[in-house]
């Protein structure tokens, strides 16, 4: 049963289904209007539906990459690419999660649903098929699926998504994923090479990677410093956002001294505990507020 579980975390990417299930409900504290009782069952159908549909989303990866993950030390072992299951089951499962992920969000909010079935399209089309394999630049397109788990929490509360607010929120998951994977894929570039996938530092080289990182790292922080223009800015603002600015800045300088080969790990943490930071920030001075009028 262990075993088993393992390997279901794996083929649906476990680690990932609960990030989106934060950026979810992060969306969604954002976009609820406190003046209204919050409903449990359909906080529960919004985090079922993100859960399952991501969930199959990322299984229905495995079965379409399932040749190249074989060529990687790194996914070589991943169910589908070690045989633990076979692609026409595992193709089966990722169907039924990402139907039952549909009717769940659907069942919570009509736009949430349609905006779920969006990003499918857009991970395990476009970006799948074609960005990832042909484009070293995939990964910036590829970031607009990366970005919608917190855009559909926030259409599950209202079903309004055009907002500034929203904006904000995708804004922040979409510039992140530069430097977070850029950072990954400096460190597997022979991994990715064996795998004929032409990611940018396997393309362009290292150091021109990190001019891209660095590039996305500054506009990614300056969207989070003018939050009080985009979203509600008070004390969290102040006591989490700057210094986790100025903290991520001094990460990165340092790994762009090493010139990627000292640091990275570091500065692949403080990027993915930047991105919760500025993302939980707004969603606690809103609620704060409103509540204790603070």
């Amino acid at each position: 049963m262990t075993s088993t579980f393992k390997q279901l975390f794996v083929l649906f990417k476990g680690g990932i289904v609960i990030f989106v299930i934060i950026a979810g409900l992060l969306g969604y504290g954002l976009g609820y209007n406190l003046e209204t009782p919050l409903s449990s069952l359909h906080l529960l159908f919004t985090v079922i539906g993100l859960a399952a549909i991501s969930a199959g989303s990322f299984s229905l990866n495995q079965t379409q990459e399932v040749l190249i993950d074989r060529e990687m030390d790194r996914t070589k072992n991943r169910p589908v690419a070690s045989g633990w299951i076979s692609s026409r089951d595992a193709l089966f499962l990722s169907f039924i999660l990402i139907a039952i992920g549909t009717v769940t969000l659907y069942l919570a909010e009509p736009l949430a649903a349609v905006l779920g079935v969006f990003t499918v399209c857009l991970y395990n089309g476009f970006y799948t098929l074609l960005w990832k394999k042909k484009w070293a630049f995939g990964a910036v397109p590829g970031a607009i699926p990366g970005a919608m788990p917190v855009v559909i929490g926030y259409g599950a509360a209202q079903a309004d998504i055009f907002t500034l607010e929203c904006v904000y929120l995708f804004l922040i998951l979409f510039l992140w994923q530069m430097p977070h994977f850029w950072a990954i894929a400096i460190k597997l570039k022979n991994d990715y090479a064996s795998g004929g996938v032409p990611v940018l530092p396997v393309k362009i080289g290292v150091q021109r990677t990190i001019f891209h990182i660095g590039l996305y790292t500054f506009v990614y922080v300056g969207v989070a410093m003018a939050s009080p223009w985009l979203v509600p800015a008070r004390y969290a603002y102040l006591v989490l956002v700057w210094p986790m600015v100025f903290k991520l800045l001094w990460e990165f300088a340092k790994y762009l001294r090493s010139e990627g080969e000292q640091g990275w790990l570091s500065f692949f943490l403080w990027t993915n505990l930047s991105v919760l930071i500025f993302l939980f920030a707004p969603v606690v001075d809103k609620w704060v507020y409103v509540i204790f009028n603070l």
